[in-house]
């Protein structure tokens, strides 16, 4: 998970997923499984489970009719590799530089996508990830307790000091199988950028979303609708 310190304090992600929770109802799951052996066709959980290619997570991202009036589409800028440092963290330190800046997460399968707002005052992305849920789940988990551990902490990417502060958001438990959320402070150079940054795991399939808090709460939902809908 890293942090696009090199254009705007957005871009922090997290990924990862993990198997979809067993169902209670077993009644309800022997009668998936029987009708699946007639059909053919794959159960949910299975559908849940399975992880996806670079494609299929494409097609599921928000684009500008999702968002509505007054989004534009912003173009990912070519991937910089600034020496980084993390100062005043030791667990994110661990961790390595790119847990804290710029950019995506080193999973291949994944997709992004950035919109402006309002003539380019703010600024939402989505991301989503799907890979092997066990190693994915424990390493978001993992991320974002480093991140909200430390309630403030500084990093230097390419010899800019950025100062940031962490405070863990309560999640929205009633989306997807885990959730993670926090609110992010960026300050440098006189000026501070706040970004909020909520994950959501469903079954194999994690999207992220980052970005000025109001967008972030007002099409989280959306996003997620999209992102899990059955092939």
């Amino acid at each position: 998970m890293r942090v696009r310190v090199a254009t705007t304090a957005l871009g922090i992600t997290a990924t990862l997923l993990a198997l979809p929770s067993c169902s209670t109802h077993t009644t309800g799951a022997k009668h998936h499984t029987t009708s699946s052996a007639r059909t053919g066709k794959p159960t949910d959980a299975a559908r849940k489970a399975a992880v996806l290619s670079p494609a299929t997570l494409e097609t599921r991202l928000l684009d500008e009719n999702d968002l509505g009036s007054g989004y534009l589409h912003k173009p990912e800028r070519p991937a910089q590799h600034d020496d980084v440092t993390i100062v005043g963290c030791p667990a994110l330190s661990k961790l390595g530089g790119d847990a804290a800046t710029g950019g995506t997460l080193a999973f291949p399968r994944k997709a992004k996508a950035t919109f402006t707002y309002g003539g380019g005052s703010s600024e939402v992305s989505e991301e989503l990830y799907s890979a092997s849920a066990n190693k994915l789940s424990e390493d978001i988990d993992r991320i974002f307790d480093a991140m909200t551990g430390c309630p403030t902490y500084q990093v230097v990417a390419g010899g800019t000091p950025i100062d940031m502060a962490s405070q863990k958001l309560p999640a929205p438990r009633e989306l997807g199988d885990e959730q993670w959320s926090q609110l992010l402070t960026f300050s440098t150079g006189g000026r501070s950028t706040v970004v909020e940054q909520t994950a959501i795991r469903d079954g194999s399939l994690l999207l992220v979303l980052s970005g000025s808090p109001t967008l972030v709460d007002r099409h989280l939902g959306k996003a997620l609708a999209k992102a899990t809908a059955a092939n």
